[in-house]
């Protein structure tokens, strides 16, 4: 009995002690905004996610707009700021197909699959947002 005690308090004891990621309190570029953007799949500025693999740019919402992919098996929504850089404009992504690059000096690119930066390992992902569909209208959300 007090050796099942004795692992009981170990284990607690190594759960307890596993740090958070510790690339968060350096990913601090970006702004936590409340997001709540209603987004009609039936509008022709957007008809281009009915199909997959394809992305668009949804300007003034988040911190630097609001990048939404069809991936296939499902929506996907990213901040369009480049969270390794300051709030800068060359700091905006843009979307060549299913990977966005910043346009600043140090060009840093994103899956728009994964938020992951490619090619150059980088601390900070792209930062998500919730993304809820209803029919054709998909409704943008901060986590």
């Amino acid at each position: 009995m007090r050796q099942t005690k004795f692992y009981f308090i170990i284990i607690l004891i190594l759960l307890n002690s596993c740090a958070k990621n510790i690339n968060d309190s350096n990913c601090n570029n970006l702004l936590n905004l409340d997001v709540f953007y209603e987004l009609n799949l039936n509008l022709p500025q957007y008809s281009q996610l009915n199909f997959i693999s394809n992305s668009v740019y949804i300007p003034n919402v988040g911190n630097g707009g609001i990048i939404v992919t069809n991936s296939g098996s499902g929506f996907l929504a990213w901040d369009a700021a480049d969270p390794n850089h300051v709030n800068l404009p060359c700091a905006v992504l843009s979307i060549s197909g299913l990977e966005a690059t910043s346009d600043c000096a140090q060009q840093n690119t994103y899956s728009l699959i994964t938020g992951q930066s490619l090619g150059v390992a980088l601390p900070c992902t792209l930062k998500p947002y919730r993304v809820e569909q209803s029919g054709n209208i998909l409704l943008l959300t901060s986590f």
